[in-house]
This record gives structure tokens, C-alpha cells and sequence, in this order.
């Protein structure tokens, strides 16, 4: 299915049918980052921030508008590539998230004697030979594939007990498709990863893989269906969860046969309430069980939207709740290994308790710091931030005053910042599985606060962890006793060194911003006669274009020299 050929100077190029869907993804890219160069980077850096900053907010909207019209008409996985930054609604502005939420909703269905054909390929006989009957307007209509429902035939029902189920059949071409999408996508994060700001922080051709391997996954379905199985595995004996059987007999790489479990949609509170089930009684189990996923199983689902968790009442007296949690569509799952696991409970832990320096310790344990990060300003960071904001649910921090989050981020922004971030593996589903989490919990109750699930949950694992607390007690020991033997030696070498008087004591921060401030004198005085001259002539422009392209163009020469300066005093 791949239709890529192999280009000698680097990745995979896409073939000629699909080459201008793989340029236009690529022209956008280029565009767009030029663009954000120019006002983020450039424009800050010569003195003129201030025009960034009062058009950051139409230029996010426009962008995101932009994005959402090329992933709606291009598919594939544009539309997944929109959702997570959709998602990402701790880096991203409202402008941009607000957006895209929407993508998921949006596919328009393949015509059913696409999914007809495709279907009967894969099965090996006219669908109406597999089934007794196939509804052919979809249940679901999805980037990479779409569901229909069916019911059994008369065989099948009797060996599978089963009798209505959705059959779920890929895109036709789609994996071509994929292909080209993952070679553009490969491309854009080769040229992020030449921009030091973001290659500093992130390995972008890492997450593209990871990006990848996730995507291709998800278009395998016999591996998703391994996957709903393991999960119905985890979750065997709890009440709480529900998985849709599988009819392996009806199920290749590109069609899936599942129970039909359908139900009421988690974040329809009207349905629920009609069947008189609280919305604000599922917020805190959903989340529970998100949570056993992520701390304690390892194997959790990242592709929680509402689409994909259906509220299924039980009769009374059989199960511990009066409903239960039916998960579905296992394409998308993530796996967190035992150590980042480790790092998650401790990360968990140190936030129900408020403890900044534990907070940062358990983000340096999980990887998400680089080892070269120093995170003494990040613990005070962290520490003021629970102070403060500590406890608070969504609803209440809708309601705190705004300057005192400028407050906050004028004194610890630039922290925050500068320290070098990295993403371990798995991360970006880790976090793509809590923000939805956290959504779904907010559209079930308007309060809800995350705190009142943590705490309890966080308690728990702490009680289990004390289970460890000796081994912990005696690491530290020999920890501190290995210090107490090398100590006499570092003293005579510190007393040494001071006797040669070669003692050097090195301020980072101090001899930076002495440099800093040493380049933007250089610079100022040409800046400032750039910006004046490119200020003017965008002016003089409206009204006499040739006198206004004189000025914008003659604004170059001070531009030249502002970076000389700068590029000298290094």
C-alpha cells in the first residue's frame, strides 16, 4: 500500500499522484513558520516586540482558521495533526484550540460503495454473503476509516452469541495518504529542528516518528483489536468498565468487526439525565479509571474524545454503579514503562500535596527536564503556583482576577522558558490522553475540580509506595554515608585551590545578561532607525506606493548593520 519511492538525498518522496497534496502541506508550513519567525523571533530581537504582540492574537486565529480548512479538505492525517492541537490547551492560545476542537466532528463519509468494495476485498465475498444486513448511511465517519452497523449472520451469531455489531472499514487509500502526510510532516520537523529555540527544547523528527508509529498503528486494525482485547483484559472484574467483544472471524487489517455497544455519548448530560444517571456523578469515575490507566496498568487509551466513551446503564442491584463506562476505538493506546510509571506517581503525589520541590524532582525523574537544566527557579516557580492557585477547579480559576496570572507570569515566564525541555517517549499521548480527560470532566460538571479526584487517588498510591520505604531508607543512607567518606578529599582539593588562589566562581545568569545588554546598546541605534524607516514607509505606502517602497526598502541598511553589531559582539 505504501506510495512512496525512495529519494537517494533523504526521506521517502511521495509519487506524482499525490505530489501536490504533499506540496501544499509544505507550502503552508513554510509560510506559516516564516511568519512566526519574522514576528516572534526577529521583530522582538530588533526592538519592535511591541508589534508582534498587538497582532499575536488575529494572527493565532487566522492561522488556526487557515489549518482548519486545509485539514478539512485534505483529511488524512491533517485532521489528527488539528486534534491534538486542539488538545494542547496548556502551550496553545484559546484563538488556536477553540478553533480546531471541532475537527474530530467534521469528516465527511466516503460513499458507501467505496466501503462496500474495500469491505468485500478484504472479507472475501460480497458483504451481503458476511452479514445479514449492513445499514449503509455510517454511525461514525472518522480521518482514516468509518463505521457502519451490521448484524451477524446466522452462523456467526451462533458461534459468537453476537448479533447486531459495527463493522468498521478503512478509507479507500488511505495508506497512501499516509504516507505522503508522515513525509511532509517528516520534512516540516527537519526544518524545526534547525531552529535552535525549538531543537533546544524539543526533538522534533523524534515526535514525528513517534507521530508516526502511533498512525500507522491505527490503521492496522487487527492491532486494534489486539489492543481492545488487552484493555478488556486490564479491566476484567471492574464493574466500572465495559469493552465491545470482538468477531475475529469478520475481522482482516482494513475491516473490523465489534460488538455494538452503543449507548449514550459521555458529554450528552441531557440523555444522561433522562436516564437519570448525574452528569457530575460519571465526571470523577471517568477519571479514576483515566487514571488507573495511566498510574497503574501502563496500557491506557489516548484517544479518549467524546466520541469514544458511551455511559451504558445496568440494571439495579448488578454492578456496583447503576451504569458502567464502555470504551471503544483502541487504535490509538499508549504505553508509559515502569520507570516513567514510577515518575508519574510521584509527579501525581507531589502535586495532591502541594509540594512544589517534590513536583520538579518527580519532572526531572520522568525525563521531562534535560539533565543541564537547573530547576532551583523552577521549585520557586512551582511553589508560589500552589500557593496561590493550588486546589482550584476550572470554574474557580475562570474567576480569578487576570492580572494576578500576569503577575505571575511576568516574574516566572522567562523561567519557565529558559529552561531546556524534552518530551520522553510516549509523552505526547500522555498528555494528548489528560487534556481530553480533563475536558470530558468539564463538559460532565461545569465545577469539577481535578483536585478531588487526585487527592484521594494520590493517597492510595501513597500508601502503596510506603510499601517501599525501607529499601528508600537505605539507599539514602549509603547515599549519604558514600558523601561523608568522599568529603575529607574534596575539602584538602577546595584548600588546595584555595591557597593557589585559582578559585573561580562562575554567575551564568549574571555574565548572560551583562552580554546581552553590551549587544542591544550595539544595536539600538540601527534598530531604532529601521523600525522608523519600516514603520514609515508601511505608512506612506497606502498612499504613495513608491515613496513607501523606497522607505521599507531602504530600512534594510540599518537592519544590516543592527545584526553585524550584534553578530560581532559575540
Amino acid at each position: 500500500m505504501a506510495s512512496t519511492v525512495q529519494d537517494r538525498s533523504g526521506p521517502p518522496r511521495p509519487r506524482r499522484e499525490h505530489g501536490g497534496r504533499y506540496r501544499r502541506i509544505l507550502r503552508f508550513a513554510a509560510w506559516n513558520l516564516a511568519n512566526t519567525w519574522w514576528f516572534e523571533l526577529f521583530l522582538p530581537r530588533v526592538g519592535l516586540g511591541r508589534i508582534a504582540a498587538r497582532t499575536r492574537s488575529q494572527r493565532m486565529g487566522r492561522f488556526a482558521r487557515r489549518f482548519h480548512d486545509l485539514a478539512v479538505e485534505l483529511g488524512g492525517l491533517m485532521i489528527k495533526v488539528g486534534q491534538f492541537l486542539s488538545s494542547r490547551l496548556d502551550i496553545l492560545p484559546p484563538e488556536i484550540t477553540k478553533e480546531l476542537e471541532g475537527l474530530q466532528d467534521e469528516v465527511p463519509p466516503v460513499p458507501f460503495r467505496g466501503i462496500s468494495a474495500l469491505a468485500a476485498q478484504e472479507l472475501g465475498a460480497p458483504l451481503e454473503h458476511v452479514f445479514a444486513s449492513v445499514d449503509e448511511t455510517p454511525i461514525a465517519a472518522a480521518s482514516l476509516g468509518q463505521a457502519h452497523r451490521a448484524r451477524l449472520n446466522p452462523l456467526d451469531a451462533g458461534d459468537t452469541g453476537l448479533d447486531a455489531v459495527v463493522l468498521k472499514v478503512q478509507r479507500p487509500g488511505i495508506g497512501a495518504i499516509v504516507d505522503v502526510d508522515l513525509a511532509a510532516l517528516r520534512k516540516v520537523a527537519g526544518w524545526l529542528s534547525h531552529i535552535r529555540l525549538v531543537s533546544r527544547r524539543a526533538d522534533m523528527p523524534a515526535l514525528v516518528e513517534e507521530f508516526a508509529q502511533t498512525s500507522l498503528a491505527e490503521i492496522d486494525y487487527l492491532h486494534e483489536a489486539v489492543n481492545a482485547e488487552r484493555f478488556a483484559a486490564d479491566f476484567a472484574g471492574d464493574g466500572r468498565v465495559a469493552v465491545p467483544g470482538v468477531v475475529w472471524e469478520r475481522t482482516t487489517r482494513r475491516a473490523l468487526t465489534l460488538e455494538d455497544v452503543t449507548a449514550i455519548k459521555i458529554t450528552d448530560v441531557r440523555a444522561l439525565r433522562a436516564a437519570g444517571i448525574d452528569p457530575a456523578a460519571v465526571a470523577p469515575v471517568f477519571a479514576s479509571i483515566m487514571f488507573d490507566q495511566l498510574f497503574t496498568n501502563g496500557f491506557f487509551h489516548a484517544d479518549p474524545h467524546p466520541g469514544n466513551i458511551f455511559v451504558t446503564p445496568v440494571p439495579a442491584g448488578t454492578g456496583e454503579l447503576p451504569w458502567k463506562l464502555t470504551f471503544i476505538d483502541f487504535g490509538m493506546m499508549g504505553e508509559v514503562t515502569a520507570a516513567t510509571r514510577s515518575g508519574l506517581r510521584k509527579l501525581l503525589i507531589a502535586a495532591a500535596a502541594r509540594d512544589g520541590k517534590g513536583l520538579v524532582a518527580a519532572i526531572n525523574d520522568v525525563g521531562v527536564l534535560m539533565p543541564s537544566a537547573d530547576s532551583a527557579g523552577l521549585e520557586r516557580a512551582m511553589t508560589q503556583l500552589f500557593a496561590r492557585f493550588g486546589g482550584m477547579g476550572f470554574a474557580e480559576l475562570r474567576e480569578v482576577d487576570p492580572r494576578e496570572f500576569r503577575d505571575f507570569a511576568v516574574e516566572f515566564g522567562d523561567v519557565v522558558r529558559s529552561l531546556p525541555f524534552q518530551l520522553p517517549e510516549n509523552f505526547l499521548l500522555i498528555i494528548r490522553a489528560m487534556s481530553l480527560t480533563s475536558g470530558v470532566c468539564s463538559a460532565l460538571d461545569e465545577r469539577f475540580n481535578l483536585w478531588d479526584s487526585v487527592e484521594p487517588y494520590a493517597a492510595q498510591l501513597l500508601r502503596n509506595e510506603r510499601g517501599n520505604v525501607v529499601q528508600d531508607v537505605a539507599r539514602q543512607a549509603l547515599d549519604a554515608a558514600g558523601v561523608a567518606l568522599r568529603l575529607p578529599g574534596r575539602l584538602d582539593a577546595l584548600a588546595g585551590t584555595l591557597e593557589e588562589g585559582s578559585l573561580q566562581v562562575a554567575v551564568p545568569r549574571l555574565e548572560r545578561q551583562a552580554a546581552r545588554l553590551d549587544r542591544a546598546v550595539r544595536r539600538s541605534a540601527s534598530a531604532l532607525v529601521f523600525g522608523a524607516l519600516l514603520l514609515a514607509g508601511a505608512v506612506v505606502r497606502a498612499d504613495d506606493l513608491m515613496l513607501g517602497n523606497v522607505l521599507m526598502t531602504a530600512s534594510a541598511v540599518p537592519l544590516l548593520h543592527a545584526l553585524w553589531a550584534g553578530r560581532r559582539g559575540r
